[in-house]
């Protein structure tokens, strides 16, 4: 019996993490696109370049060039950063959303920049390059920083958002 409770408790917490991840997932995406369109546009890019390169999950080497706005690459390569946004988004909203409590916006954010720089480390680290998400091909690491930080920052207020009394 206490198992079936177990059970039952980890289906609801993982119920709760995809729909309270889809929500967060979708506001990191957003802004640390936009972050990537502002750094690539001050790297002198166009706009799509640094959209387009996680397509190169699917179209390969080809996609870290792109720098045109094209169905194939940037819708394909929005839809994938989106994905995997939603993927960290509901692995902080399984795991580091518990631990926080109530503590409120600055722990939420301190929280997500953690959890932004630990996709960082994995995205570059430990993750084939085809499978990286790109954005070293247009982007200094200053800049990189600041996506990431867009995403932690996405995060964390989407969380605190949804979880504020």
């Amino acid at each position: 019996m206490t198992r079936t409770n177990t059970t039952q408790g980890s289906r609801a917490d993982w119920k709760d993490a995809l729909k309270d991840g889809a929500v967060m997932g979708a506001a990191a995406s957003v802004l640390s696109t936009a972050a990537l369109i502002a750094s690539g546009k001050r790297e002198g890019r166009r706009w799509a370049a640094t959209v387009n390169t996680p397509s190169q999950w699917l179209w390969g080497e080809e996609a870290r060039q792109v720098e045109a706005t094209t169905l194939r690459h940037t819708a394909t390569g929005y839809a994938i950063h989106h994905a995997t946004s939603v993927f960290w988004a509901v692995l902080y909203a399984r795991y580091a959303r518990g631990a926080l409590g109530t503590r409120g916006l600055p722990a939420e954010l301190a929280a997500g920049c953690a959890a932004a720089a630990l996709a960082c480390f994995v995205d570059y680290r430990m993750t084939p390059r085809r499978l990286q998400p790109g954005f070293d091909a247009h982007l200094p690491r200053r800049s990189m920083a600041g996506v990431y930080a867009a995403f932690g920052v996405g995060l964390g207020l989407a969380s605190w958002l949804l979880h504020r009394r």
